[in-house]
């Protein structure tokens, strides 16, 4: 039986600290080479979104992520230029403070407490948000 062809499935992770800073990374690669991005990825086969979202995060930052609470699935066929992909969003808030170091496709990963001034990747503004009007305290 012939495989229906569909959309790519991402992850993204909102991850707040204490003092209501977003944690993003600077991308190493194409799309938006350069660019400010949330942290995510391309789902593994075999893995749940879940853990696909806590290994991103732990890939591109450094940062082990806990508990995660769902923002909500963006599917526009014209958020990723490479295609068609479908994100799954979540959030995470961490109340330690944690040191983010760059890894795998990141060529940055910082804390950003003014992220509505940058110009970001993908739809990402429009994800964060969306995590701020659900919140998480």
């Amino acid at each position: 039986m012939a495989r229906p062809k569909t959309p790519l499935l991402t992850v993204d992770c909102v991850a707040r600290d204490g003092e209501g800073r977003i944690l993003l990374v600077r991308r190493k690669n194409p799309p938006f080479k350069g660019g400010f991005a949330l942290p995510g990825g391309f789902v593994e086969i075999g893995e749940t979104v879940e853990a696909a979202c806590r290994r991103e995060v732990l890939e591109e930052t450094g940062i082990a992520i806990g508990e995660l609470h769902l923002v909500g699935v963006y599917s526009d066929p014209g958020r990723d230029p490479r295609g068609h992909t479908v994100s799954i969003a979540y959030m995470t808030l961490l109340r330690e403070p944690a040191r983010p170091r760059a890894g795998s496709d990141a060529e940055a990963a910082t804390w950003v407490s003014d992220w509505y001034k940058l110009d970001l990747a993908f739809d990402h503004a429009k994800i964060i948000a969306d995590a701020e009007k659900i919140g998480l305290r």
